[in-house]
């Protein structure tokens, strides 16, 4: 009887010790799972990879232990035994190369695969920098020069001078949160910031998948996927000029529906400046549905209810004096922007998989912009307008990759559609001045400037191939069809004011890129690239004010090479790039004399510079980055009246823009963290003659929080010293306008996190 216990005990001992063990994988830092995730059990021959869902499952030894691992994530060792059916949280590497990316494939892969300039803004980054307009992040990326223009207004520079002209693609998962042809600068006041997992920023052109605007650079907002666990967050934060923010997020996963909501709700009253009080509201909803391992079905919709006192620029005398008084006392810009998508991606097996995105936007701008604002013959009266420009979009994108055991190929290929009616009405306005030079009151008046419709249809098709020529030598092809209607109906007599007569407009492009990338091992590389980048006029400037629609497309075509290099150790990595763009019929923004704006075709120009972005970790604790560009941009070939432009700068073109940050999170006091930035933007030319210069400017911004438990606290001062700057600076014939920057401004919030089990 004895040894029949001791043999039952055994192999009940036996039995457990290699029971079957399984276990889910998420991320650290937003608790979503990752699919294709290592996990290998130490000293055997055993192993796995997490499913679609984060799952794995193992016949191991309770007595062992497991290496988990994932590209761009840091390697965990733990015993199997540790818990039953664990969750397993990864924590990204901090200074990895092989960082998974999106935006270049419209699909996962390895940062080393793609020959273009691409930076990413990790999780961490937009955590630690509790950034309250989107500047402060994404101006740490070199290239890029993002211009506050105030409560969240903005304009962009990437590869190009500071201008207001649709160069730039802004998406939100891959799709773009307006549609082609109807840009707005002041686009991303439409992004949930309350809702993103990263930022991906492409410099150059990337028109070969994305079509036209995406020719200075794109930038793919990517928002937070639902949490395996449930999780909540909330957090206040107010600063002493009058901003006051709260944000919340909340997720779960209920066996294969995954949800999450999250937003934010921000109001600025009496800033430093006169009339310069805004609200917004921001919410995503976003539901994943795995309806099998091979089949997710994900649903997103972003609301935005956004208003704002316009403010804007000021002339010489008032921004020296730091006289802050806006003689604009009824100006105002307000958004409303509602986007949803339907994406179904379906793996057939492991070489093929297609995407299915349907999506829908309705969208309103409504202005009684400044800069419409014209002094008449009376000192005591001017005129003004106020206008509505909105459209709603219907779209559709389908994609199919697939995967070749040749020489590790694969081909990508897809087609769109994008049907957007849109319509602009404006009415002109009386205005009545007093005689210190306020604008006080207007009245409506029944004089219509503008009212048309366009029905805009955007159609393309697009095909990207990459295969590895030689051992480590990978070479991509893509290559890209646009075609864009416009359906032109005037509902008043045509005129210089109220717009072109009735018609029908269409531009095309075929557009490519080709490159190659070398991996010599130890995570160091090359790149090389060509591609070519269009932007065909938008309807307000085809269209609104002109008689006769004269305005062409615009060609750039794109040369770039660049590397990057990992440091030993894991200390940090540098990137480089050069790069020689030139712009053919480029679409310029000219700052009339009456303040207004109009675009012209310039006949040739060169963008050309050296971007470069270096991480290094001295001590395990200490970081240092920096990003930054020098950069030159000038006329080949410009007149305007007359006026011969050639190999003169352009306007609004600092030739350095750098940003260097150093984080200290000392290991002696877990939790607290502190980080000093400096942000440098050179002199530049303030209008196409060359004949003004504005000295640019240097920033001092200081970070600092601490984080215990499921608590945080933080306190942010931007513009430490105070300086008196300008975001953006414009000359014309009879004035100079500088758009002020923030004054030293301190930021102080906390935050509560729960972490739930199911």
């Amino acid at each position: 009887m004895k040894y029949l216990l001791l043999i039952i005990t055994g192999l009940l001992l036996f039995m457990q010790s290699h029971a079957q063990v399984q276990g889910s994988v998420v991320d650290a830092q937003t608790g979503e799972v990752l699919p294709g995730v290592t996990v290998q059990v130490l000293h055997a021959d055993k192993g796995c990879r997490t499913d679609a869902r984060g799952r794995f499952t193992l016949q191991g030894n309770t007595n062992d232990s497991v290496q988990v691992s994932f590209i761009g994530y840091q390697t965990r060792k733990l015993r199997l035994s540790s818990q039953p059916s664990p969750v397993i949280s990864l924590s990204p590497a901090t200074a990895s190369l092989n960082e998974i990316i999106v935006t270049t494939s419209r699909d996962k892969q390895a940062r080393t695969d793609a020959p273009v300039a691409i930076s990413t803004i990790s999780t961490q980054e937009i955590r630690d920098t509790k950034a309250t307009s989107l500047e402060q992040l994404l101006n740490k990326v070199s290239g890029v020069y993002m211009v506050d223009l105030g409560n969240e207004q903005h304009t962009m520079a990437i590869r190009q001078p500071i201008g207001y002209k649709s160069l730039f693609l802004y998406m939100e998962d891959g799709i773009p949160i307006r549609t082609t042809g109807d840009f707005n600068h002041n686009a991303l006041i439409e992004i949930n910031m309350a809702a993103l997992k990263t930022i991906e920023v492409v410099r150059g052109p990337a028109s070969s998948l994305y079509g036209s605007e995406a020719v200075g650079g794109a930038v793919n907002f990517i928002t937070t996927a639902p949490s395996l666990q449930p999780a909540a967050r909330i957090q206040a934060e107010i600063s002493d000029r009058g901003y006051k923010r709260t944000d919340f997020n909340t997720s779960a996963t209920f066996n294969k529906l995954g949800i999450s909501v999250g937003g934010y709700y921000a109001d600025q009253r009496n800033g430093y400046m006169d009339h310069s009080d805004f609200h917004k509201l921001a919410l995503t909803l976003r539901a994943d549905y795995q309806i099998s391992d091979r089949t997710r079905w994900i649903n997103s919709m972003t609301l935005i209810d956004y208003y704002t006192d316009q403010v804007g620029g000021m002339d010489s005398a008032h921004f020296f004096a730091k006289d802050y008084r806006n003689f604009q006392t009824f100006s105002y810009r307000q958004v409303n922007a509602l986007r949803y998508r339907s994406t179904l991606e379906h793996n057939w097996n492991n070489d093929n998989k297609t995407t299915v995105t349907a999506f829908f936007r309705n969208n309103s701008i409504k202005q009684n912009p400044f800069y419409a604002l014209k002094t008449l013959a009376d000192p005591l009266k001017a005129a003004g307008e106020i206008n509505d420009d909105s459209f709603n979009s219907y779209g559709l994108i389908m994609q199919h990759r697939k995967k070749f055991s040749w020489k590790k190929a694969s081909l990508i290929a897809g087609v769109s559609a994008d049907y957007s009616p849109a319509e602009y009405y404006a009415r002109f306005i009386d205005v009545t001045k007093d005689a210190a030079g306020y604008f006080r009151s207007y009245t409506t008046s029944d004089s219509v400037l503008t009212n048309y419709n366009v029905g805009l249809l955007n159609t393309a098709a697009y095909a990207q191939f990459d295969m590895e020529l030689l051992y480590r030598l990978k070479f991509v092809a893509a290559l890209r069809y646009d075609r864009m209607d416009y359906n032109f109906d005037n509902h008043l007599p045509p005129s210089a004011f109220t717009g072109a007569p009735d018609e029908r407009n269409h531009f095309n492009k075929l557009t490519p890129k080709v490159g190659l990338t070398y991996h010599f091992g130890q995570r160091r590389g090359l790149y090389v690239n060509y591609s070519v980048g269009f932007a065909p006029p938008n309807i307000s400037e085809l269209y609104r004010g002109v008689k006769v629609p004269t305005l062409q497309p615009a060609t750039y075509r794109n040369y770039e090479a660049g590397g990057w290099f990992a440091f030993a150790n894991d200390k940090g990595y540098a990137d480089l790039g050069v790069y020689n763009m030139l712009g053919t019929n480029e679409i310029i923004s000219v700052k009339l004399d009456d303040g207004s704006y109009e675009n012209r075709n310039a006949g040739r120009t060169t963008h050309r510079g050296i971007e470069w972005n270096i991480r290094y970790a001295p001590l395990p604790s200490l970081w240092i980055r920096s990003s930054g560009q020098y950069a030159e941009h000038f006329f080949n070939e410009f007149v305007e009246k007359g006026v011969s432009y050639n190999d003169n700068r352009m306007a609004g073109a600092p030739r350095v823009i750098m940003n260097t940050e150093i984080t200290w999170k000392p290991g002696c006091l877990k939790g607290f963290r502190i980080a000093g930035e400096w942000q440098h933007v050179s002199s530049y030319y303030m209008d196409p003659r060359n004949t003004g210069t504005y000295e640019g400017y240097e920033l001092l911004n200081f970070r600092a929080g601490y984080s215990w438990r499921q608590f945080d606290c933080w306190l942010n001062c931007r513009n430490a010293a105070d300086v008196m700057y300008s975001t953006t600076t414009e000359k014309t014939t009879y004035n100079t306008t500088y758009r002020p920057g923030p004054k030293r401004t301190f930021n102080i919030g906390f935050g509560y996190t729960f972490n739930g089990k199911k």
